[in-house]
């Protein structure tokens, strides 16, 4: 009594071969350096003159939040609750026309640059978003973040078609 006929009938299961957990992880590395391989070689370097949609709009946005930032500077805008500081206003807008005019003339270092702030401008939305306590704070963060979060994205495919400048190798001193 207390056995089951049906179990003890039964043959065990057939065992399938266990592939160790090293082989699966080289195969799925080698999986992801054929796609990476793939992807590289499908990317055409800019031509000439060529500037990718992304960077068009990145510089002018860059463009415009110095210009906007330089404006509302002159007409005296103050930000309620903190002191406004004109130096650093002026270094802002300096900040952004040097990434406008490196990104219009598809520098690869105004792309990084302005595509590391806007990472920090969506971070810092988000988690503002979290503190927001009117309508008015919610839709800035939310229009911020929809904003900068897919020209960030975009950014990244731009950045990998914009060849580094080449490195001169180092001359021996004597």
């Amino acid at each position: 009594m207390g056995q089951r006929s049906r179990k003890r009938g039964r043959s065990p299961a057939p065992s399938r071969s266990v592939v160790p957990a090293e082989d699966r992880m080289a195969r799925g590395y080698a999986r992801g350096r054929a796609r990476d391989e793939a992807a590289r070689a499908a990317l055409q370097p800019l031509a000439p003159g060529e500037r990718p949609r992304a960077v068009t709009v990145a510089a002018i946005l860059a463009a415009l939040l110095g210009i906007a930032n330089v404006a509302l500077l002159a007409a005296g805008y103050e930000v309620s609750g903190s002191e406004q500081s004109t130096t650093g206003a002026l270094i802002f807008a300096g900040l952004m026309a040097g990434a406008a005019i490196g990104m219009w003339q598809v520098r690869y270092w105004a792309v990084l640059g302005f595509q590391a702030l806007l990472g920090i401008a969506v971070v810092f939305s988000a988690l503002s978003l979290m503190l927001a306590s009117n309508l008015v704070a919610v839709v800035l963060c939310v229009a911020i973040i929809s904003v900068a979060a897919p020209l960030f994205w975009f950014l990244i495919r731009a950045m990998a078609r914009i060849q580094l400048p080449a490195r001169r190798p180092h001359e021996p001193v004597g």
